[in-house]
């Protein structure tokens, strides 16, 4: 363990120029989840066309990536504290390049489907464990940006693969869209090979000799005993923890409600089947052509990407009450807008138009308000004991939620209509 641990420490920078790197290497985690989430929007028109898929097929397609994230979600922060985070993150990027690969080059809608729910797990493995391993590796004064550097990397990585999409329209090239997501991920493996363990995990497994040699590598400081210290009293206070029993005292009931129900609530309000199904939404409204639907998302995924970077300033400063009213407020304004809109004739093709500024306008207002104030209020809300415990169980709703969402909406489409969907 130590060899290793040595081995990788020879090659990773040092001091505030590891936190660039570490940073770097970790938004590609975030890019690979962002990108694998949102290539499918444009991907699935031609996938529908090339396999002939009904309805429920393209749910299923779309939702075995969900289905694997689920799982990931669930044992990855046990993976983790059983193996080590960089280890993980390691196992994750080949899982991520495995995936794509698989996806790319699937002869059927199973192995497709498969290949996808394969790719969930490592879309699951990196939510849990990315942001985990910045928080351990970061000095406590670059901890905050560090960590929600994560999540701006997502919505780029959605961004990239519109893009993507986009590029490859005009051929109809799918497997290109879902494979050219290789590349990043051994850009990910190999960065997160030559980084080191986290302090926090060598200390907690008894490595405390190469947790010194990590920390004073990586601080870039001959003294580092009272991060140490620091370090182990935490994990003391960690070992005193919870049990599952502890989410149901009465004490901690209401704060476990309020999780679970912005968990739920998160997505039930739709934001990730605009992520998902966004060229279709736009095709139903009025555009004619897959590449000027796949065009327009890319619109709306450079909203999502400004308003994520203006809410990662504005929700210290401007409260999470406030956000959340007038947040939630717009999602209503701009989804009762789609929905009506769909009950209008559309001669002039402007419903089109109107559907793209309701999406703009329903992206913006969920990225200053749910999307972040969600983790943020789940983080906070808990008691120390168990808030590891209580944060895994609305991840894990959050994600099961998601699920069920996206295997419905477009069956919702079909049996309602788009007005009554919406």
């Amino acid at each position: 363990m130590a060899d290793k641990e040595t081995a990788a420490l020879r090659d990773a920078l040092c001091g505030t120029k590891f936190v660039y790197i570490a940073a770097s290497f970790a938004a590609l985690g975030g890019l690979l989840f962002g990108y694998d989430t949102g290539v499918i929007s444009g991907a699935l028109i031609f996938i529908k066309r090339e396999f002939g898929l009904t309805t429920v097929a393209e749910e299923i397609v779309v939702s075995g990536v969900l289905l694997g994230a689920t799982l990931g979600a669930i044992v990855g922060g046990k993976a983790a504290d059983l193996f080590g985070r960089r280890r993980v993150l390691l196992v994750t990027a080949a899982i991520f390049g495995i995936g794509a690969l698989a996806s790319a080059m699937a002869p059927s809608p199973t192995v497709l489907i498969v290949s996808r729910v394969v790719l969930g797990l490592a879309i699951g493995l990196a939510s849990t464990n990315v942001p985990v391993y910045l928080s351990e590796v970061a000095p406590p004064q670059a901890r905050g940006w560090v960590v929600s550097l994560f999540q701006l990397a997502v919505t780029v990585g959605i961004v990239v693969a519109y893009l993507t999409d986009y590029a490859f329209a005009g051929v109809e090239g799918w497997r290109w869209m879902l494979g050219l997501a290789v590349a990043p991920a051994l850009v990910f493996g190999t960065g997160m090979f030559f980084l080191p363990e986290t302090p926090r995990w060598l200390i907690r497994g008894g490595h405390h000799e190469v947790a010194h040699r990590v920390l004073v590598r990586i601080r870039d400081l001959g003294d580092v005993n009272v991060e140490i210290e620091e370090i182990k009293a935490s994990l003391a206070q960690q070992t005193e923890g919870g049990h599952w029993t502890d989410l149901l005292r009465r004490q901690v009931r209401p704060a476990l409600v309020v999780g679970l129900g912005l968990a739920v609530f998160q997505q039930i309000t739709g934001i990730n089947t605009v992520i998902y199904y966004a060229p279709k939404i736009l095709q139903t409204a009025g555009f004619n052509s897959a590449s000027g639907a796949i065009l327009a998302t890319v619109g709306v995924g450079v909203v999502n990407v400004g308003m994520t970077i203006i809410a990662m300033f504005l929700v210290d400063r401007a409260g999470r009450r406030p956000l959340l009213l007038v947040g939630i407020a717009g999602m209503i304004i701009t989804l009762g807008v789609l929905g009506l809109s769909f009950r209008i004739s559309n001669p002039s093709g402007q419903l089109a138009w109107i559907a793209v500024i309701c999406l703009m306008g329903y992206v913006a207002s969920f990225a200053i308000s749910l999307g972040p104030i969600f983790w943020l209020l789940i983080a906070e809300i808990y008691p120390l004991k168990i808030r590891g415990l209580a944060e895994g169980t609305a991840a894990t709703f959050n994600w099961a939620s998601n699920l069920i969402v996206s295997l419905t909406f477009l069956t919702l489409v079909e049996k309602l209509g788009a007005s009554s969907t919406f």
